[in-house]
């Protein structure tokens, strides 16, 4: 009879944590796609359960084998007893990178977050889903630490030239307006869509009436957009916008008349 014992803990090699000869460092190592839910607080003064997809890293030191992917999860489960909240996410970052004795530590996580929108003329409500990434960096100083928020939204644009030059009609096609910011003080996910959405043609909505659809064709046709106004109209209310210290701000048109889209981007650090 073969008796299986339990190996004692203080036996078993590490060898992650064994050197490595080629003194390579790594900038980011750890796990990816874990499954985590969330709990949003809403500028209207609620609350909203989510489910984010959380990626955590490190930095590997040149002389570190491997990290260990374990200890990121046990950062995770160390902090369920309450939800996960954005404000929550610098304390996480740096536990990992305390628990994983690394220099610098980095959490994402990127969800859907709903908004409830009414239709233009006739109210009718619909949640409308936005792309949201939260990302984090911590490296042992306050002074330097990182928080980005990123939004992707959807709109419509309307072409110029299609406009000036048909006898009647102009092409239009949704696109997708991006940011990514850094912000001094808090900031609403439902500001940075509302700024997305204004640097369109028109905003895009989950119900519409005929009265509604009228309304939207109307008015994307009466202020159409390359993609180049979009993302210069939306630099210009970022840099209005005092809250906001950085920007990386990006919009595409998924064209209806051609096999390419049209793609803009801007970067600016405004300290």
């Amino acid at each position: 009879m073969t008796i299986m014992t339990t190996a004692d803990p203080a036996n078993i090699p590490d060898v992650q944590g064994t050197a490595d000869q080629r003194q390579v460092a790594i900038d980011k190592v750890g796990v990816k796609e874990v499954t985590y839910p969330m709990l949003l607080k809403t500028r209207d003064g609620g609350t909203q359960q989510t489910v984010a997809k959380i990626n955590m890293y490190v930095a590997l030191p040149h002389h570190q084998k491997g990290t260990h992917m374990s200890r990121f999860l046990e950062v995770l489960n160390d902090h369920q007893s309450e939800p996960i909240t954005p404000d929550r996410i610098p304390e996480i970052t740096a536990a990992i990178r305390d628990r994983l004795e690394a220099k610098t530590a980095h959490f994402e996580a990127t969800f859907t977050y709903f908004i409830k929108k009414p239709a233009p003329v006739t109210g009718m409500e619909g949640l409308m889903d936005y792309e949201v990434t939260f990302e984090c960096e911590a490296n042992g100083s306050p002074e330097t630490s990182d928080f980005i928020i990123g939004v992707a939204a959807p709109a419509t644009s309307l072409c110029p030239c299609s406009k000036e030059i048909s006898e009647y009609g102009a092409h239009n096609q949704r696109c997708r307006i991006a940011a990514r910011v850094r912000a001094e003080g808090p900031i609403w996910i439902e500001d940075i869509v509302q700024t997305l959405e204004a640097a369109a043609s028109s905003p895009v909505y989950a119900v519409l009436k005929r009265p509604d659809e009228k309304y939207v064709t109307e008015a994307a046709y009466d202020n159409p957009k390359f993609v180049e106004d979009i993302i210069r109209d939306l630099a210009l209310a970022l840099d209005d916008d005092k809250r906001i210290l950085w920007y990386e701000i990006d919009s595409e048109n998924f064209e209806s008349i051609h096999s390419h889209n049209a793609y803009a981007q801007i970067t600016r650090d405004k300290r």
